[in-house]
């Protein structure tokens, strides 16, 4: 399953953000590729705020790795420029998802993609000029298409 919507500033990105995070529960692995300064971090900033979530996201570039929480959720945003398939091991992605209340949020996903067969939401930033973007949504696994077919439905609606 595929969509794309067309995000014309940093705030229809942080919208597009608000309407995933509704129907995040724990458990969802979401890609994040594109360009540095395509919008990714936007997105996982408004996630992290639309979740409740104590801390604002940064650029995880700098640290690879970061937890913010609630009573209730977990998010991991990870990072992975630069970084390649064989260094995922030491990062304590086994912890990450087996935790049932955690979303995981990986930029720059690639050195994870053969080694992680969990259903995931991919998201490709695409530039289209200024601050227009093209966000191409693509779901692997059925818990990732239920994900995509709702979040789809409120981004129509």
């Amino acid at each position: 399953m595929m969509n794309s919507y067309i995000s014309n500033s940093p705030s229809d990105t942080r919208k597009i953000a608000a309407a995933a995070a509704k129907f995040l529960r724990g458990g969802e692995i979401i890609f994040l590729r594109g360009p540095i300064g395509a919008g990714k971090t936007v997105f996982v900033k408004a996630l992290a705020k639309e979740m409740g979530l104590k801390g604002s996201p940064v650029s995880a570039s700098f640290s690879i790795m970061k937890a913010y929480k609630s009573k209730t959720k977990k998010l991991f945003h990870v990072d992975l420029f630069r970084l390649e398939e064989r260094e995922m091991f030491n990062l304590g992605f086994e912890e990450m998802l087996a935790d049932e209340n955690a979303v995981i949020a990986a930029e720059w996903p690639a050195p994870l993609e053969n080694l992680i067969n969990s259903p995931r939401l991919e998201m490709d930033f695409v530039l289209q000029g200024g601050d227009r973007r093209e966000i191409i949504f693509s779901a692997r696994g059925a818990a990732a298409e239920e994900l995509l077919k709702n979040l789809t439905g409120v981004l129509n609606g």
